[in-house]
């Protein structure tokens, strides 16, 4: 019987999905509560590229081996 696993996506792709997921969040969010539609959308693109920025430099989780290494060099 094989192994079936998910398949391995870049982890650029996914900082941009949680970038424009998140700034779709913040754009209609501030339409909701009254913000004009040219604010918004502005304060969205900003903070969509600074969550892609972090996300990007911050998310991707450790795998075993990085993390062996890392405690190797530590010692």
């Amino acid at each position: 019987m094989p192994h079936l696993r998910p398949p391995s996506i870049d982890h650029g792709v996914v900082s941009l999905l949680w970038a424009v997921g998140l700034g779709a969040f913040i754009y209609f969010g501030m339409v909701a509560v009254g913000v004009s539609g040219g604010v918004s959308f502005i304060a969205a693109a900003v903070g969509a590229f600074f969550i892609f920025l972090l996300v990007r430099l911050y998310g991707e989780d450790e795998g075993p081996r990085e993390a062996a290494r890392s405690r190797d060099r530590i010692r």
